[in-house]
């Protein structure tokens, strides 16, 4: 016999409900406030320089940077991973705002860590593979800087 509508929409928000606790349960209160509504998603295609990696789990981060004045004034992040890699990016791009390249090389894994507050063990490692996106697009964005500056005096 066929599933009723209300019995299917009664499952629907049973197994939606589940997943929100369980979720709230791994990133804690920020955590899942930002997992249901991600932040600083989608390449920026005007940015002065991005990097990407892929990680030993399978899942690749890209962070993409636009600077002003020397400073971060839009950062993004694209990922084909898990949860913890799309909030690992997230924060990632989000504490990039407002920085300058050196401080950015200055983020370590712990600092996206902190600031999502709850994360589970097993997944850490996106916080690394953010991370070290971040460094490659920092360190591509330093070579452009010194391209054009050396093409500049000729």
């Amino acid at each position: 016999m066929p599933m009723s509508d209300d019995a299917f929409d009664a499952l629907v928000a049973q197994l939606q409900n589940q997943a929100f606790a369980d979720a709230r349960e791994a990133y804690g209160e920020v955590g899942f406030e930002r997992w249901r509504t991600p932040r600083f998603n989608g390449a920026l295609l005007d940015s002065d320089a991005s990097g990407g990696l892929k990680g030993g789990c399978g899942d690749t981060i890209h962070i993409y940077l636009k600077f002003k004045d020397h400073r971060v004034e839009k950062a993004s992040y694209t990922t084909d991973g898990c949860g913890s890699s799309s909030l690992c990016g997230s924060f990632t791009a989000e504490l990039a705002h407002g920085r300058s390249a050196e401080e950015l090389l200055e983020l370590e894994p712990a600092d996206v860590l902190n600031r999502i507050g709850t994360f589970p063990e097993g997944e850490k490692h996106c916080a690394t593979l953010a991370i070290k996106a971040l460094q490659e697009a920092v360190n591509n964005y330093m070579i452009s800087v010194v391209s054009k500056n050396r093409q500049g005096d000729h």
